[in-house]
């Protein structure tokens, strides 16, 4: 399921819900398993390895939105409430973007994962060996993670 093209369906519909809100607001996990590897996914309209997650629909509380979202994307279902870590103001495709960043570390895997548009990989990385092309901002979240340091205010 490998895909290293972007989908022009995929860019035009995530351009769409950029620009289609005043504020937006999304949220995003590192998910860490038993073996105390972390959880990554590769979007098809952006380069790079990043934390699972995405955008809190209208209605939705941030955890629900979480919740959704690791389980669209990667077929995972918390098993206790996430611990927030921070929120971020995140600039890069707007000036209107926020992101509430949640551990993850009492999970289980769902039997399947639906068919998805936005996500063309995802996969468990050992905290040692992550992949070369992880984003800088990732990078910088698990490591604050894991090191207990206290977050910025920006991605």
């Amino acid at each position: 399921m490998k895909s290293k093209l972007i989908s022009p369906f995929a860019r035009l519909v995530h351009l769409y819900w950029r620009f289609s809100r005043g504020l937006t607001l999304g949220v995003r996990a590192v998910v860490i398993d038993g073996e105390g590897r972390v959880l990554l996914v590769k979007h098809r309209y952006i380069p790079g390895w990043h934390l699972p997650g995405g955008g809190v629909e209208p209605g939705e509380t941030l955890v629900e939105a979480l919740t959704r979202e690791l389980a669209e994307e990667c077929g995972v279902e918390p098993l206790s409430p996430p611990a927030l870590h921070g929120v971020f103001y995140h600039p890069a495709f707007s000036r209107r973007d926020h992101v509430a960043l949640f551990v993850v570390r009492a999970f289980r895997r769902t039997e399947s994962i639906p068919r998805n548009l936005e996500i063309s990989d995802h996969g468990f990385f050992p905290l040692d060996s992550l992949p070369e092309d992880i984003t800088v901002g990732t990078e910088a979240r698990i490591a604050e993670v894991l090191s207990g340091t206290r977050p910025p205010e920006r991605w």
